[in-house]
């Protein structure tokens, strides 16, 4: 169990290279024999989380992935996030389906959603994966775990137009008792175009059809489904996902994705009638534990944040930085400018991004606090870089505050990301169109989403 983006100060492999093999085998046998608690304890579920680049990650991502790729993800994400937040169709848009290996799944007509048609960067070099018991008899997929998404969806037999490359088998939906299509004329199919961005369709025998396309081209089409899901011993019926038949991009080796935000087709709002509007998590590094709760919590471990309306996009969690000290000193900026940008706590992105004027001020306190030692050339957009790794250098205390009096107090590996061998680099950019906290920095703490009561707590040590 173990991701280093869903935070990455992250996407350093934190097991030296001398660790025996056996005794990285031996670690994610007792990993996996856990896996098999994945239970519904009183009214929460409670399932483990994995880092991408961990050793026991069920859908890893390749070992040599170059950091500069993760970048590349994470800018089509900041850009799609960008998109919506203008209402207005993202740079990688869309092009109308006209294919004939589309025509399978349409019929003809010109009002038809437009979706991206060729693969793009990867999907899932920087998000956390946890697994899904699907169908009757339950068998289990690997997903990808999206705050930031709402549609749950997965790759599934047979794939009539095409399926990238997975973990395990594809999901088959006729080997499923209690499996089922949905009607063009039901209000979940509806309620596609909230939770996709993108109208539903309908094929020729009345089945709903969605699309969920995503910042960096990828994208994912297939038939609105019904179906039971399962965590462990436990299930529960009737739950509406994707049933992917074109599914495009590298997704890394999950099934799909979990969608976890505002909306009432995520699968957080489909168990809150069981479980309540709550989830919690701890994004864990690659050589830890970490987990995904669903439904009830201890509230008296954290402190809180608000959740602040907008009517930007009423699906995504937005909070309010109100400050950021360096080595106990504040940053010598205006408190307005920390409110300049809406803000977004995001568990896909990976580099936090706060309004320009803010990140100048933390990069030159923080490059200031480690005058120390050698600085390195810019990377890609990091331009605070050092000679070194995260877990070698010292480096200042750094706070970042939220209304209400929550904050988060960053370690090493919340503040800085080695991006190779020998160079780490400061894990915030400056924002453009929204500041978005990114899961470098929510790396290690216990971070809940009380809906119902509309606030965000931290706690910190939330990984084992």
């Amino acid at each position: 169990m173990a991701p280093s983006p869903l935070l990455l100060a992250a996407f350093s492999l934190l097991f030296a290279v001398a660790t025996p093999i056996r005794d990285i085998t031996d670690a994610c046998s007792s990993q996996v024999q856990a896996a098999d608690f994945e239970h519904l304890n009183g009214t929460a579920l409670h399932l483990p989380l994995h880092h991408p680049r961990g050793p026991c990650s069920p859908a890893a991502v390749p070992s040599d992935l170059p950091f500069s790729a993760v970048l590349t993800h994470d800018a089509a994400r900041i850009s799609s996030f960008a998109a919506r937040l203008a209402k207005t169709p993202s740079s990688s848009a869309a092009r109308p389906i006209t294919t004939t290996s589309a025509s399978s799944l349409y019929r003809p007509d010109s009002s038809l959603a437009s979706v991206p048609l060729t693969p793009g960067t990867s999907f899932g070099v920087g998000n956390y994966v946890t697994r899904m018991g699907l169908g009757t008899p339950a068998k289990p997929y690997v997903m990808v775990v999206d705050t930031g998404s709402s549609l749950t969806w997965l790759q599934c037999s047979p794939c009539r137009i095409s399926c990238h490359r997975q973990s395990g088998p594809v999901f088959d939906p006729k080997t499923s008792s209690s499996y089922s299509s949905v009607s063009c004329s039901t209000q979940q199919c509806t309620d596609l175009s909230t939770a996709t961005l993108n109208p539903a369709a309908c094929s020729s025998s009345d089945v709903c059809i969605y699309q969920a396309s995503y910042g960096d081209s990828s994208f994912s089409v297939g038939y609105l489904s019904k179906d039971t899901v399962s965590f462990g011993s436990n299930s529960v019926p009737n739950f509406y996902y994707g049933c992917g038949q074109d599914n495009e991009g590298l997704f890394g080796q999950s099934a799909g994705l979990m969608g976890l935000a505002r909306n009432k087709l995520s699968l957080l709002y489909q168990l809150a009638p069981t479980l309540g509007y709550s989830f919690s998590y701890c994004l864990p590094s690659s050589s830890s534990s970490g987990y995904l709760s669903i439904g009830s919590y201890n509230p008296g471990q954290y402190s809180y944040t608000p959740m602040v309306a907008s009517n930007l996009d009423d699906s995504l969690y937005f909070i309010k930085l109100s400050g950021m000290t360096v080595a106990g000193k504040s940053l010598s900026v205006s408190s307005s400018e920390y409110s300049s940008l809406p803000t977004i706590i995001d568990s896909g992105t990976v580099i936090t991004r706060l309004p320009t004027s803010v990140y100048t001020a933390l990069s030159k306190a923080v490059a200031g606090a480690m005058k120390g030692t050698k600085r390195a050339d810019a990377y890609s957009i990091l331009d605070t870089c050092f000679i070194g790794q995260a877990s070698q250098l010292r480096t200042p205390a750094v706070t970042m505050d939220f209304a209400g009096g929550a904050s988060l107090k960053l370690k090493a590996q919340n503040l800085l990301v080695d991006v190779d061998s020998s160079t780490t680099c400061l894990a915030f950019a400056p924002a453009r169109s929204a500041a978005i906290i990114g899961n470098t920095q929510q790396q290690s703490f216990s971070v809940v989403y009380d809906v119902k009561s509309n606030k965000i707590g931290f706690a910190a040590g939330g990984c084992k």
